[in-house]
């Protein structure tokens, strides 16, 4: 039953002879123990409404925080997708642009990790762009700050190397296991964390903070894919249907 039906029910199931009300603010007003007996008696008669406006209201506040998402995109277009402290690859000319925020320590994001992967190869249309947002803790922050000097010291190529081997990582990131990984990658481990301990390298870090702060972001993977906000993870083929519609606008 719709609400509006549900209410004409209601009203014509209550019997408040005494009272001559021409409104439902009248009968609350004239009878409010008598109106709030006869809904009381409704809904357990009728439990199904408190379902059905549940879902109502929740389609709501889905409505409302998806206008608040727009609106905030719209306000931080250029630092989320344009920032030069980010990598970005996949199809730097895609009709779509994906970006996540990612912890390496995070479950979710290794869940997300090579369904990403193969959304962007497969697809061929997207930017992919990786902010570094390290929210679980010493261990996290250490390897977004180790990625990032990566970056900085050899370039997007080796980000991204670097950046697949961290998720591949098994074990406590520490700074021996990092300049392992260094070695292995073929970089001094010294000179990464030592560049990693700089503030210019917090610097990328704080402003990924501050940029989700004002995105009301606070979890991870966080994707933007174009115009729309993706909190949490999505399996490979929801994430295929979400880049569709972005495209068909």
């Amino acid at each position: 039953m719709r609400p509006a039906l549900a209410l004409a029910a209601l009203l014509t199931a209550v019997s408040v002879p005494a009272v001559k009300a021409e409104s439902l603010k009248d009968m609350i007003t004239a009878e409010p123990e008598v109106f709030n007996e006869a809904v009381a008696d409704y809904l357990l008669a009728n439990p199904e409404i408190i379902i059905e406006a549940m879902k109502v209201l929740q389609s709501r506040e889905d409505d409302a925080a998806a206008s608040r998402d727009i609106d905030m995109l719209a306000a931080n277009r250029d630092a989320i997708f344009n920032n030069a402290a980010d990598w970005s690859g996949g199809n730097l000319q895609g009709d779509v642009v994906l970006v996540e925020f990612m912890d390496y320590r995070c479950g979710y994001c290794h869940k997300a990790f090579e369904e990403v992967e193969e959304l962007v190869k497969s697809d061929g249309n997207i930017r992919f762009v990786l902010k570094e947002f390290p929210v679980l803790g010493e261990q996290s922050v250490l390897a977004a700050k180790f990625a990032i000097a990566v970056k900085m010291l050899h370039g997007d190529e080796a980000y991204k190397k670097a950046h697949d081997a961290l998720f591949a990582m098994r074990g406590d990131m520490t700074p021996e296991t990092l300049t392992r990984l260094a070695e292995g990658l073929g970089y001094d481990g010294a000179a990464l964390l030592a560049k990693a301990a700089t503030p210019e390298v917090q610097a990328v870090i704080d402003a990924n903070y501050a940029l989700a702060d004002t995105m009301a972001i606070n979890g991870t993977p966080t994707f933007v894919i174009d115009d729309a906000m993706v909190r949490g993870y999505v399996p490979l083929d929801g994430m295929r249907q979400i880049v569709e519609r972005q495209r068909k606008g």
